[in-house]
């Protein structure tokens, strides 16, 4: 097969990727909504798919979905860019010192083993119920996987090419622009995936802690006030929040790698 072929046969097979996600909600929208007919469940315990439709637009109406949305969403852009920025910067300290591996690395898996449901209670206490601690959360769902993501990316770089660049008697920062920046960007651009849909959680395990706004404040009064339309609703937000993240990831991946397409 050649190269147009094979690129004609992916095209294809998106496609028809596209095509079988509506078909597969509208079956599973059509399981629910046998589910609620079939069992006579209460809408407390599982409301229909037009219940929780209704909701929504009612919730859209008032006013608090976009607003608690729109804390979430401040949220998690906030803690996605502090947790990639701190993660970059140190994981390229990382890969270029083994030394600073070795004395740093514990450390940083040692935090990994403690869940961040754990600890969120305590950011939310010594940071308080305000948006710093929902921010802190994020950064830190996202920290690790971006670090990781990093150095791999940047120990990836062949060799031969550092040589190449010394040659060409390239300086540090040339190096870091025209070799490691772009050799590393598929790498760390896929860590970058995981971390915005991370961060997504980090933020609602921060407002279910504790918060006066957000989707995860929204989840808890509607769970207090047996609402559970609008605990639906609220989830279904945070699922296009995180496919969102993760599409605007994926752009970002065809806008800045375009020359692996180009390459057989």
């Amino acid at each position: 097969m050649d190269l147009k072929s094979f690129r004609k046969s992916s095209r294809t097979s998106r496609y028809s990727l596209y095509g079988t996600a509506p078909v597969s909600l509208a079956v599973a929208l059509l399981l629910w909504w046998l589910i609620t007919r079939t069992t006579g469940l209460p809408a407390f315990i599982l409301p229909s798919p037009l219940q929780v439709a209704v909701r929504f637009w009612k919730a859209l109406a008032d006013g608090s979905l976009i607003v608690n949305t729109l804390v979430t969403l401040t949220e998690v852009l906030l803690g996605l860019l502090a947790g990639t920025s701190a993660a970059v910067a140190l994981g390229y300290a990382i890969a270029k010192s083994r030394l600073f591996e070795r004395l740093i690395a514990p450390y940083l898996v040692a935090t990994q083993a403690i869940p961040i449901v754990a600890i969120a209670p305590l950011l939310v206490i010594w940071f308080g119920p305000g948006m710093f601690s929902k921010v802190l959360i994020c950064a830190l769902i996202v920290f690790f996987p971006v670090l990781v993501n990093t150095v791999v990316g940047v120990r990836a770089v062949p060799r031969p090419l550092h040589d190449l660049m010394g040659s060409l008697y390239a300086t540090p920062t040339q190096t870091l622009r025209y070799l490691e920046i772009p050799a590393a960007l598929p790498i760390l651009l896929g860590g970058l995936r995981i971390g915005a849909t991370l961060s997504v959680i980090g933020a609602v395990v921060g407002e279910l802690v504790g918060a006066d706004h957000g989707l995860g404040f929204l989840v808890n009064v509607a769970r207090g006030q047996y609402d559970t339309a609008l605990v639906f609703v609220a989830v279904f937000t945070l699922i296009a929040l995180a496919l969102s993240l993760y599409g605007a990831v994926t752009l970002l991946e065809k806008k800045f790698l375009t020359w692996q397409e180009s390459n057989p």
